[in-house]
């Protein structure tokens, strides 16, 4: 008589959002797909970036805000692999774990949503005094820059808080990414995609992240069949550059990649909170260089003035 084998279940750690779960669970869907003999079991958890919801990001820091309390179930040995919005993983993780997949990549752009008021508006003709919200810095600073007569105002909540947010009147326009709003099935929102000469995205925004630990061969060995290597290749790039210019997901610094055969072009800026201060520049290698590409624009802005703005925004966030 012949007794089968246990069947294998590999634990998917993710957040409770939403939008945490439609990734997570188009993971595990396609992980089941190539491995239908392995069971994979989504866990859920709050982590501390869910649980504040009144007070801005960058008062509150950033270093693992949504991430920490997976990275522990990983490394206590509850779950096996988290899955995160790439824009979510700080760029030096606990000792014990790794990135070990990148998956293709929506659209990284923002999207300005607006009122129903302003329908017939573009970001470039909202009138003076116009309410915009956001929660990030980089876009915060980036639009100060190149629309210094409209008004920002901070905005907190999972994607449809902040949608209601808008339509009840709170805000004339918000900025979301386009990736959030298509993964979610509400890309009719998206009033206008803005372009990265305006806004450069956050490193990783549109690609997720597959985080495991170090060393587990044979969970690496599944996850990386979800790999797509161009995606990877911009984001380790981006997140080279966000890594040696010592800054979070807080901090206004944005990218822009593009591949065009085998040759990488990563476009980053640095700006001040103000937004009147703003370097930008890029660089162009081997794609297979990427995170090479990544340092090196990082000095190129250090070189043109970028650490004296960033020492001073991390003065200022810590003075508040």
């Amino acid at each position: 008589m012949s007794v089968s084998a246990p069947t294998r279940t590999v634990r998917i750690a993710s957040r409770k959002s939403q939008l945490a779960l439609v990734q997570t669970y188009w993971v595990q869907e396609e992980l089941q797909k190539h491995f239908p003999d392995i069971t994979f079991e989504v866990q859920t958890m709050s982590t501390q970036g869910d649980k504040i919801l009144d007070v801005a990001l960058a008062k509150i820091g950033d270093k693992g805000l949504f991430t920490k309390e997976l990275e522990v179930g990983m490394l206590n040995g509850d779950s096996d692999i988290a899955v995160h919005s790439l824009k979510d993983l700080p760029t030096r993780l606990p000792a014990g774990l790794m990135l070990g997949c990148v998956t293709e990549r929506e659209d990284p752009a923002d999207a300005l949503v607006v009122h129903e008021n302003h329908k017939d508006k573009q970001l470039e003709t909202l009138p003076a005094g116009a309410i915009i919200g956001t929660s990030s810095l980089r876009r915060l600073a980036q639009l100060r820059h190149h629309y210094p007569h409209l008004e920002f105002k901070d905005i907190r909540g999972n994607l449809n808080t902040r949608l209601q947010k808008l339509d009840d009147g709170e805000y004339d326009a918000i900025i979301l990414a386009v990736a959030g709003l298509t993964r979610l099935g509400m890309s009719d929102r998206i009033h206008q995609v803005i372009a990265p000469e305006i806004s450069l995205h956050a490193v990783g925004q549109g690609a997720l992240g597959i985080e495991c630990r170090e060393g587990d061969s044979d969970i690496l060995e599944i996850i990386k069949v979800l790999e797509h290597t161009p995606t990877a290749q911009r984001c380790y790039a981006e997140r080279a550059f966000l890594r040696e210019l010592e800054g979070g997901c807080q901090v206004p610094i944005g990218v822009n990649t593009v591949i065009n055969g085998d040759q990488l072009t990563l476009t980053g800026m640095v700006a001040s909170l103000d937004g009147k201060r703003l370097i930008k520049d890029s660089v162009t290698g081997n794609a297979t260089d990427a995170e090479a590409l990544g340092i090196q624009l990082a000095h190129q802005l250090k070189d043109q003035g970028a650490q004296e703005i960033l020492n001073e925004i991390f003065a200022e966030i810590q003075r508040s």
